[in-house]
């Protein structure tokens, strides 16, 4: 094993931990103790992954995957945090991290979390996503059409983010259901999907959204 990680955590104790955990395993460890301190050896030392706890002295967790993302850096990140809401979690996805992992957590199941990023192409995720004239900035929960500001609700958002980030690809209305919905899903979600879609062509425009028969739906642009 060969590759280069870099922890990003002010906590010594688990810092040392993983440090001492990844040698073992093969890797190659470099540590930072602060969001600053980070982000200057993302850049420098060109890690393969980066594990990165979110409240950090300095500059936040969030701060330094977004500006690694601005950057286009797309070292794959995963994130580690104290807090286990769902909405925390969404917010470390959307600005820019890969996985989010929550203190406490078992080490068996951060190395098969990273085993499973190496296994993943470093593809750019762009900070605000775009197809044509529609935009979507997932930190800012923000939506735009040609310029001009959307008012989307929730599950409205979710849905059009999930079509955004595969755009052009085809998403099956099943992933939108897990994405979306998840465990939580009422029964005929089926519907739902197609319930919701309606409200984003009503409120972005028809043409924006299409329907292919027997695969899914994609956004045009």
């Amino acid at each position: 094993m060969n590759e280069r990680i870099l922890i990003i955590e002010d906590d010594q104790a688990i810092l040392k931990l993983l440090q001492r955990g990844l040698a073992y395993e093969g890797y190659t460890v470099d540590t930072a103790l602060d969001g600053r301190m980070g982000l200057i050896a993302a850049r420098d030392h060109t890690p393969d992954l980066v594990v990165l706890d979110w409240m950090l002295p300095g500059m936040s967790g969030y701060t330094v995957v977004r500006t690694l993302r601005e950057e286009g850096h797309w070292v794959p990140v995963l994130m580690l945090s104290a807090k286990d809401g769902e909405y925390d979690m969404a917010d470390g996805l959307d600005y820019g991290a890969d996985d989010y992992l929550t203190k406490p957590f078992s080490f068996v199941v951060l190395l098969a979390r990273l085993r499973a990023l190496v296994r993943r192409d470093p593809l750019p995720r762009p900070t605000i996503l775009r197809a044509g004239d529609l935009e979507l900035d997932p930190a800012a929960r923000a939506v735009t059409a040609d310029g001009v500001p959307a008012a989307l609700a929730p599950r409205e958002f979710a849905l059009l983010h999930e079509l955004m980030r595969a755009h052009p690809a085809v998403v099956s209305k099943e992933a939108l259901v897990d994405a979306v919905w998840g465990d939580g899903a009422p029964a005929g979600e089926a519907n739902l999907v197609e319930v919701y879609i309606g409200h984003l062509r009503r409120k972005l425009g028809r043409e924006r959204i299409e329907t292919v028969r027997g695969a899914g739906y994609r956004v045009h642009g």
